[in-house]
Order: structure tokens, then C-alpha cells, then sequence
């Protein structure tokens, strides 16, 4: 979406502050013993008392596609992205790797947000994983600036998991957003500057490394929505709804 008019961006900015107090509560909850059920329930609820929109539920890629079961994501563990909470029964369990991914449609346009959390107390590489995958997304947001490209932003990103040395799925990315859940571009995670798509003035976009402690290759589960890694190792994933500017990325996800 290129947001040209000053009314779309300020309710942009509503939305994304309202997501972002979404997410902010809903991580506070995470802890061993909580149903992933519990955290569908809880954002739902958030929503709809805010007079706003579940942007996943009832999504679809594509004409004639599976229609999104859920509202919010919570994806544990080696799952990376996509899993449906509401149709889940499982109870986090102490060092679990929880991610969220939410998106809310507020006064018709949508903002998406992700943020990764452990169940307890982690690992330490769990805990390096994180910290590295929040990284990467603060390395991409910086280069959302007008005139570069969303190879600047992926390899920004890319550059960050090689110092950890994370894999990452090569085919998710971040996306233009707004107007609809997904939008062009397509923002990989990976790439080379002046690659890919330009970055224009009020361009909305969602930067959402994923990473992995493994080799980053991945399998869509049988649920049919979820992705997971195919070796097994724990993933983390962070994003935020960005705002290109004369002034520089504007993160539209915050308080």
C-alpha cells in the first residue's frame, strides 16, 4: 500500500498501536501450563472489545484457498510461522520457544506484528536465537528508506543471520500490507541491495525475519498451515508494520 493520504497514516498508526498493545499482553501470558488455546481466546477477546477485526481469520493465499482457521499464530518450538492457536491443544511447557504473529484490521486497513518469547526460562541458545532474530528485523527496518530496494532490506537481514549463523526459509519473507493481509512486494530475507522492488515515499510494508537454529529448511505440516523446520530446530520470528518516509522508517507497530 502506498498510504498517500494523511488519514490512511493516522489510522495506520491507530491500528498499529492498538496491535502492539495486543501483543505486549498477550506475550505477558505466556508461561508454562497456558493452553496456546488460552492466547486465541485472549486476543479475540482484545479485539473485539476494541471494535476492530481479526485480520487472519478466515484469510485465503488464494481464490478457492484454505480459509485461516484461527486469529492469531502461535507457532512453539521447530514450527517457524502459520500455526493456527485457535485450533491448537497444546499446553506450553517449560523453555518453549513461542512465536506470535497477530494482525488486526482497523478502520479498514491492517497491520501485522510478530514477537517471539521462551515459557519460563530458556536455553541460552535459545535466548541467542532471539535476541539475534530481533536483530535482524532492527537491521532490515533500517534500511526501509526511500530509494532503496527490498534487496537493501534482505540483505541487511541476511547479514545479520550469517553473523549468528541461523538458517532462515529462503521462501518466507516480509510483504507490502495495508489494504489487505499480503500485498507486493514480496521482501525476502535475503538478497543484495538495488535488487528487488523500490521503495517509495508512504510505501507500508511488514519486515518479518524468520530464524532457525538449524539449516532453515522447512515443511508445511499436515494441518496444512503450518510451517516447520525441517530438521527439527527451534525458529524465532519478529516483524513489524513500516512506514517509508522522507524522515526514515516510521515502525507503525508500537505503542
Amino acid at each position: 500500500m502506498i498510504a498517500k493520504k494523511k488519514t490512511e497514516r493516522d489510522i495506520l498508526r491507530e491500528g498499529g498501536a492498538r496491535l502492539a498493545r495486543h501483543l505486549i499482553a498477550l506475550t505477558c501470558l505466556v508461561k508454562p501450563g497456558l493452553s496456546v488455546k488460552a492466547l486465541e481466546d485472549e486476543a479475540r477477546a482484545r479485539v473485539l472489545k476494541d471494535g476492530d477485526e481479526l485480520a487472519f481469520l478466515g484469510y485465503t493465499e488464494r481464490r478457492g484457498g484454505n480459509p485461516y482457521p484461527s486469529g492469531l499464530c502461535v507457532s512453539v518450538n521447530d514450527t517457524i510461522v502459520h500455526s493456527p492457536a485457535g485450533k491448537s491443544a497444546y499446553v506450553l511447557k517449560e523453555g518453549d520457544v513461542v512465536s506470535l504473529d497477530f494482525g488486526i484490521k482497523h478502520r479498514g486497513l491492517y497491520t501485522d506484528s510478530a514477537v517471539t518469547v521462551i515459557a519460563g526460562t530458556g536455553d541460552k541458545e535459545d535466548v541467542r536465537l532471539i535476541r539475534g532474530t530481533r536483530e535482524a528485523l532492527e537491521a532490515g527496518i533500517g534500511e526501509a528508506m526511500i530509494g532503496n530496494t527490498t534487496g537493501h532490506i534482505g540483505e541487511a537481514v541476511e547479514r545479520v543471520a550469517t553473523k549468528y549463523g541461523f538458517g532462515f526459509p529462503r521462501n518466507l519473507g516480509g510483504h507490502g500490507v495495508g489494504r489487505a493481509v499480503h500485498e507486493d512486494p514480496h521482501i525476502h530475507n535475503f538478497g543484495k541491495a538495488g535488487e528487488g522492488s523500490t521503495l517509495v515515499e508512504h510505501m507500508v510494508i511488514a519486515i518479518e525475519p524468520m530464524m532457525t537454529r538449524g539449516s532453515g529448511e522447512l515443511v508445511l505440516d499436515s494441518d496444512g498451515h503450518s510451517y516447520k523446520t525441517r530438521d527439527g530446530s527451534r525458529s524465532a520470528h519478529f516483524e513489524h508494520t513500516v512506514l517509508v518516509t522522507k524522515a526514515g522508517p516510521k515502525v507503525l507497530t508500537v505503542e
